[in-house]
Order: C-alpha cells, then sequence, then structure tokens
C-alpha cells in the first residue's frame, strides 16, 4: 500500500544560505560605514563653540609643515582647485579643513581660496571640543 505511505519532510537549505549571504552582505556594508576616514594623525585645534557636522564629501588634512593632502595624497593649492573643479558638483561639495594646531594662518587661507577658485562654497574648519 503505496498510498498511505507517509512522506518524511525535508528541510530545504538553499533558501537559508540565500538569507544568510544577504545577512552577510547587510553586516559588511554596515561595517564598512562605520569605519572613518583614514588620515594624517594631527593635533588640531581647540575651540569652544564646536558643533557636530555631516561626513564631509572631501577631508583636506593641513599638516605642521603646511603640506595639504587629501586622502593620504600630498597635493599643491593647484592640484587640489583642480581635483574640486572635476567633481560633478564642486558648488555642493562639502570640504573639511583638518589643520594642525601650529599651522601658519596663511596656508589654511590657501586652501580656503583653492577651494573657493573651484567653485566650493561649504568649507568647513576641523576642531577639538575644550576638554572641561
Amino acid at each position: 500500500m503505496k498510498y498511505f505511505e507517509a512522506r518524511k519532510a525535508r528541510i530545504e537549505i538553499i533558501p537559508m544560505i540565500d538569507i544568510m549571504f544577504f545577512l552577510l552582505v547587510f553586516f559588511i556594508m554596515i561595517t564598512l560605514h562605520m569605519i572613518p576616514n583614514a588620515g594624517l594623525k594631527t593635533q588640531l585645534p581647540s575651540s569652544a563653540s564646536t558643533q557636530a557636522l555631516p561626513p564631509a564629501k572631501v577631508m583636506v588634512t593641513l599638516s605642521d609643515d603646511g603640506a595639504m593632502s587629501v586622502e593620504g595624497k600630498t597635493m599643491s593649492a593647484a592640484e587640489l582647485t583642480a581635483m574640486l573643479s572635476a567633481r560633478p558638483d564642486a558648488a555642493h561639495t562639502a570640504v573639511t579643513i583638518a589643520g594642525s594646531k601650529v599651522a601658519q594662518i596663511q596656508k589654511l587661507v590657501a586652501v580656503m581660496d583653492a577651494c573657493r577658485a573651484a567653485g566650493v562654497s561649504q568649507i568647513a574648519l576641523a576642531a577639538q571640543p575644550v576638554a572641561k
């Protein structure tokens, strides 16, 4: 009597594998957004009026000797202007300048001028909050 035989239940693992891969990709993407931008270690100046800003599209680091770098690549003011001008929407590009505590004001102004020459209007200066 084959008609009344009880069939064994099967557990399909292919949908479970699909879900595990989806979770793996999800956690990898979340982890990548949690990793901060890598940059040069500088001592930022401190300010009593610091505000939290959204993540910058471009982070310019100004070192002690006045050298500027973007994403670890040292460049001149003209190269910075060319790089920012080449962006698709330079007017809406947010640039944050992380200048060293001992960097010269003239070098900071040169970086700001290079950004303005490229058409960037959103420039922020990075600072540490004052320790209380």
